[in-house]
C-alpha cells in the first residue's frame, strides 16, 4: 500500500471509530511503527486529525475523505472508466463535469480533444484545463468545499442557467435503485442536480465501491440517468437490480 492510500484508510478508519493506536495501524497495514508516526505526522500537520500518546483521535467527525486522499483508491478502476467515459465525448461537443476523482481523470482524458467546451464546479479539474488551449474552459462561481474542491450553492446554480450542454458526467457517493444517485452534503447535491438538468444525456461516472450505497443527501431518481458506468468488480445483483429499475450500465 502507497502512502496516499494508506493515509486515507487512516482517516477513514479515524471516522468510523474516533480514535486509531499506531500499534494497531502498523500491523494492519503490515509497517513499522515509525512509518505509521510519520503518517500521522503528516495528517496533524494538515489539521486532519489531532495526535495523542500512541496513536491519534478526530477533529470533529470526519464525513467524508478529502478529495486528495481519494485519487489513490482504485485508481485503474478509475482510468477504466475514465478512457470509456471519453469515447462518448465527439470533438465540438459540451460537457458538464462535477468535481470528483473519476470525472477528473474523465477531465485528463480529454485534454487532447479539439474545440471542447468544459463546464465545471471543480476547482482541480479547472485548473488542468485552464491551460489546454484547445479546449473552452467555463467554471461556475459559488462557496468552495475543502472536502470535494467544488464551487456549490445558489451562485454556483445561477451560472449554470442558460446553458445548454451534451452531456454532464456526474460523479457520486453512492448509487442504489431505492434511493437513487447520492452525495455526503446537501448543497452539493443541489448543485449538481442544477448541473445535470442543463444536459441531453446524463452520464454517472463511479467504480465498483460506490454501487449499492447510499449517501447523505439525494442528488436525483435514477430515471434522470441515461448510463452508468463502472468497472467489473462491482457486486452483480447490485448492478442487476439497477438494470431492472431500467438503468444502462456499462462495466469495464
Amino acid at each position: 500500500m502507497q502512502q496516499p492510500e494508506r493515509l486515507g484508510a487512516i482517516l477513514e478508519r479515524l471516522s468510523a471509530n474516533g480514535t486509531i493506536s499506531v500499534a494497531d495501524l502498523a500491523a494492519s497495514f503490515d509497517v513499522s511503527p515509525a512509518t505509521i508516526r510519520r503518517d500521522l505526522r503528516l495528517l496533524d500537520s494538515q489539521r486532519l486529525l489531532e495526535r495523542t500518546h500512541g496513536g491519534a483521535m478526530s477533529q470533529g467527525v470526519l464525513y467524508e475523505l478529502p478529495l486528495r486522499y481519494k485519487g489513490a483508491r482504485q485508481r485503474e478502476q478509475k482510468l477504466r472508466i475514465a478512457r470509456e467515459a471519453a469515447s462518448r465525448v465527439p470533438d465540438g461537443a459540451a460537457i458538464g463535469l462535477t468535481g470528483g476523482t473519476t470525472t477528473t481523470e474523465v477531465a485528463r482524458a480529454l485534454v487532447d480533444r479539439q474545440t471542447l467546451t468544459v463546464v465545471t464546479n471543480a476547482l482541480n479539474i479547472a485548473s488542468e484545463l485552464a491551460v489546454r488551449p484547445n479546449l473552452k474552459l467555463v467554471v461556475t462561481g459559488g462557496v468552495a468545499r475543502p472536502e470535494s474542491y467544488e464551487l456549490v450553492g445558489p451562485i454556483a446554480e445561477a451560472s449554470l442557467e442558460g446553458l445548454n450542454l451534451d452531456i454532464v458526467f456526474l460523479a457520486v457517493n453512492g448509487i442504489s435503485p431505492h434511493a437513487g444517485l447520492t452525495t455526503h452534503h446537501e448543497v452539493e447535491a443541489g448543485t449538481d442536480r442544477a448541473l445535470l438538468e442543463r444536459a441531453r444525456q446524463v452520464i454517472v461516472v463511479a467504480d465498483s465501491s460506490k454501487i449499492g450505497k447510499v449517501a447523505f443527501a439525494r442528488i436525483c431518481q435514477l430515471a434522470d440517468v441515461d448510463e452508468l458506468i463502472t468497472d467489473d468488480e462491482a457486486d452483480a445483483e447490485a448492478l442487476a437490480a439497477l438494470r431492472e429499475g431500467g438503468t444502462a450500465v456499462t462495466t469495464v
